[in-house]
């Protein structure tokens, strides 16, 4: 499994059971970044108006994914899952916002193998970073 997370500028995730942002741009970026199949919550599931078929919503989702496939945590604590991770990517807002939900930051023992930066359709710039082991 791949993890995949927005965080802010001090690792938040969530504020009071609600994201702390979205955007349209991070959105299809995280599609094309899929590829296969991308597991979320279903409330993670509600971004997505009409999502294609390999988006798979499911309360228990880091459970189902497989070898490769994606996770997309954005209302769940993704460190349990941290060590039996094959990578994790990162958005990064590039902002501070209150958060109660933290990414634990910062990734130490993992590589980073990727950044990329493009703007957002609520953002002026989003930083993808992409960890391997």
């Amino acid at each position: 499994m791949i993890l995949i997370a927005c965080v802010d500028d001090r690792g938040g995730m969530l504020f009071n059971r609600r994201r702390q942002s979205q955007d349209r741009l991070l959105r299809q970026d995280l599609l094309a970044e899929a590829g296969g199949i991308l597991w979320m919550s279903p409330y993670s599931r509600e971004q997505f108006s009409d999502p294609p078929e390999m988006v798979r919503a499911a309360e228990d989702f880091p459970r189902r994914a497989g070898p490769g496939e994606l996770c997309f945590f954005e209302d769940a604590d993704p460190a349990p899952w941290l060590e039996a991770a094959e990578g994790v990517i990162l958005y990064h807002w590039n902002r501070r916002y209150p958060a109660d939900l933290y990414f634990p930051l910062p990734l130490a023992g993992w590589t980073l193998v990727r950044r990329e930066e493009f703007p957002g359709s609520s953002h002026e710039r989003i930083t993808k970073e992409v960890y391997t082991r």
